[in-house]
């Protein structure tokens, strides 16, 4: 469970994230973090969250986010504000570490499904672009389907999808949530 203070990293797509509001905290209202963002590091995904709408302000450097379709090039002090079910990912093109703070309402499933795909990536257990295999997402993905999706195909074919996947990737032993080999994967800061 992630408490604030706590950070968690993912060394494939170059994010660090400290927590200074949880969702237990909240009451589920809302989770806050800051997140620092490596030179040519991003968010594994484009997504969306359905039921969820993120605001991200930022501190350091440059993000250049990608809205619907559209890029938003940041710099400290500029706010970003992503509806929800509204497609998004972002990327740090500078030469320079960014830092953004970033609140997610309502919190919903998010801080466990960060803390399993950031988990999974320290151990060696995703691709070049953050992802699991495709078994092992489909059971996370289920599992968290009112958290985030992807922006296509529709999320009726997507949920079609799961509903198969699934059972298998579970047959073969994957689970919603991914336990670390090394104990204290979130620490404090």
């Amino acid at each position: 469970m992630i408490r604030a203070g706590d950070t968690i990293e993912n060394p494939v797509t170059g994010e660090r994230l400290v927590f200074t509001a949880t969702s237990a905290e909240t009451g589920g209202e809302y989770v806050r973090f800051e997140c620092f963002v490596e030179p040519s590091g991003f968010v594994a995904a484009a997504h969306l969250h359905p039921l969820q709408e993120e605001l991200f302000e930022i501190v350091e450097g440059s993000i250049t986010f990608k809205v619907n379709g559209q890029e938003l090039p940041t710099r400290p002090g500029d706010r970003v504000l992503v509806p929800a079910g509204t497609r998004h990912q972002f990327w740090n093109a500078g030469d320079a570490t960014a830092r953004f703070m970033c609140e997610v309402r309502p919190a919903l499933q998010f801080e466990q499904l960060i803390e399993t795909m950031f988990s999974l990536a320290e151990d060696g257990k995703t691709n070049a672009h953050g992802m699991p295999n495709p078994l092992r997402l489909a059971v996370i993905a289920h599992a968290h389907f009112d958290t985030v999706r992807l922006p296509f195909p529709p999320a009726w074919i997507q949920r079609v999808g799961l509903v198969l996947g699934s059972p298998l990737g579970r047959l073969l032993g994957y689970r919603a949530s991914y336990e670390p080999k090394l104990t204290g994967k979130a620490v404090p800061a």
